[in-house]
This record gives C-alpha cells, structure tokens and sequence, in this order.
C-alpha cells in the first residue's frame, strides 16, 4: 500500500494531462460511488438521484462562492452539508417504503433538482446556462491545471475511502448492515431504523455533495445539462459491478466502468464506419448503452458479488497455492 500511494502522488511528475484528467475524473466518481454503496450496498436502499444530489453540491459551492464570496475550502464542507440535509429530506419516504418504491421516490429527485435550478431561481443558478468558477488556490498558488487538481482530488478520494471503511466497522456501519439484511429483526433489538436510514442517506448524498463541489472546480463550469438521470444509473451500475457491501469493490467498479466508457467513446466511431453513412452516427451512439447493458447482465449472471469478490478469490489463490486444501 505504501509504495502504491507514493506511485499515485509522483504520478504527476511524470503522467500525461489525459491520464491525469481520466484519474481526476475516477477520483470524483469514486467519491460520489462510496456514498451511494454506503446506501445501496449497506444499508439495502436504492437511490436513483445521486446525479442530482452532485448537483446540489455543485451548485451550491459555485453560489457560496459567487455570491457569498467563499473560497473553495469553505465551500467545500458547507456544499456537503447543504446536500446531505437535502439528500435526507429526499430520504424521509424509506421510512415508509423500500424497493422498486422507495427507487421510484429517489427518481423524483433527477427531476425535481434540475427543475428547480432552471427555473426557481434562473438569475442565480444561470438557468440553463453555464456558472463559471474561479479556480481554488492556496495563497498565491492557484489550482488551475489537472496536475494540480491532482493534489486535491486524489488526497480527498483517499480520505473519503478511510473513513468510509472505518465507518463500516463502526456501531453506525453495523446498524447499516443489519437493517439491510433483516429490517424487522434490527429494530426488534433496538436499532432505530428513522435514525440510521436517514442517516444513511445524510451520508450518501454528503458524499455527493463533495464529489459535486469537486466537480464544479475540476471543470471551472457548471451546466444543468452536466446531471443527467443516465449517469444516476451508471454509479449503481459501479456498485453493481464493484461488489454491493465492499468499499474496494466501489473502486474497482468505478474504474471499471470509466475505462469502459473510455473504451467505447474511441471504438465507437470507429465501428460507425463499418455501417452505412445513414445509420454510422446512431450505430456510434448506441454503442455505449449497449455495452453498459450487457455489461451489467453479465456480471448479473456471472459474478453477482462484483469485482471485490473476484480479487479476494485471486488473493486467496495465490496465499495457498500450490497446496489448495
């Protein structure tokens, strides 16, 4: 572990910008994703709307900063804070219901959010046009290139990522897991399920929130158009696909399915010039859902518990071999 962390924090030193903006942007993913693994994988609830909470976070730290004339290290935690209490309203129906329902009532979120940023308040949130944001800085040394937004979006991923294992172990992160394999049974011994389900959610979209404070700095602008309800579905794909219930499997999720969407955005076009010039341009399109689709129903199939499980088959492997009794 320790010469990986020095192998990531030199990686700048010597790293071309594209890797460095694929690994920014799996940094940001990877936050928002843990938060949704700590509502989906842990705690059993099933949210549609982490997209949208990112964009609570966004735009509330470009409004803070904007307007408030916050800087990017307060706006931070006080964007966090604004998502988390609006992920925990959004987050009151999982006391009545769960499954397919409760999925249907985080869905609104994808819609009531944006609706609201585009026409609630249009003088202050752009409406349907761009926020732009000054970048963050430390004195007179400003963050303005993906070498440098390296330094702030990496240590935080780490960080995130420690205190989301160690929440796991802790009293909270134990009530998560019992409510999500026998609801009924943890209350009976004395869990509150209001308490820890909004918790949970508070938790969730706090992460959101950071991840969408990230995002709005990393990219220096901010659009409605930029939180699409597609991209809701792609961050459970990642837990799906990581391993529901492990904060590694998150990561591997995460960086899975990026390269993937890496993958298919340089093969795609290359594929439409195999079709006729009328149907390349929607061939090249729907490569993407097409393979996110298929993707998902293999794992589905035939590695249910993700690629946390696989890895920990793989160490398990090589720990005993040759003597595999």
């Amino acid at each position: 572990m320790a010469l990986g962390l020095v192998f990531l924090f030199t990686l700048p030193l010597y790293a071309s910008g594209r890797l460095l903006h694929l690994i920014n942007l799996i940094g940001i993913t990877v936050i928002s994703a843990q938060g949704l693994s700590i509502l989906t994988g842990y705690t059993g609830l099933i949210s549609l709307g982490q997209t949208a909470f990112m964009a609570v976070g966004a735009y509330s730290s470009a409004l803070l900063s904007i307007y408030a004339g916050f800087s990017f290290w307060a706006a931070l935690p006080c964007s966090a804070l604004i998502t988390g209490v609006v992920g925990a309203i959004f987050g009151l129906p999982s006391l009545r219901i769960k499954g397919f329902y409760l999925a249907m009532a985080t869905l609104a979120a994808q819609f009531i959010i944006p609706w609201m940023i585009v026409n609630v308040r249009p003088d202050l949130t752009g409406g349907t046009s761009s926020i732009f944001l000054p970048p963050p800085k430390i004195g007179p040394v400003q963050f303005n290139t993906q070498q440098k937004m390296f330094y702030i979006i990496v240590p935080l991923t780490c960080m995130t990522l420690f205190c989301v294992r160690n929440l796991i172990r802790s009293r909270i992160g134990r009530a998560f897991v019992a409510i999500r394999d026998n609801d009924l049974a943890a209350e009976m011994v004395g869990i509150s399920l209001f308490r820890y389900k909004l918790l949970s959610f508070f938790i969730c979209t706090f992460y959101a929130g950071i991840a969408g404070c990230l995002w709005a700095y990393w990219m220096r602008a901010i659009s409605v158009d930029h939180f699409h309800l597609v991209d809701s579905i792609w961050y459970l794909g990642m837990v799906i696909v990581g391993g529901m219930g492990s904060t590694l499997g998150t990561v591997l999720g995460a960086v899975f399915i990026k390269i993937l969407d890496l993958g298919v955005t340089i093969i795609g076009p290359m594929l439409g010039g195999i079709f006729p010039a009328g149907f390349a341009v929607d061939a090249s399109a729907a490569l993407g859902p097409f393979v996110f689709g298929i993707t998902i129903l293999l794992f589905l199939i035939f590695e249910p518990r993700g690629l946390a499980h696989r890895w920990e088959i793989t160490k398990a492997y090589f720990r005993l071999w040759p003597f595999s009794y």
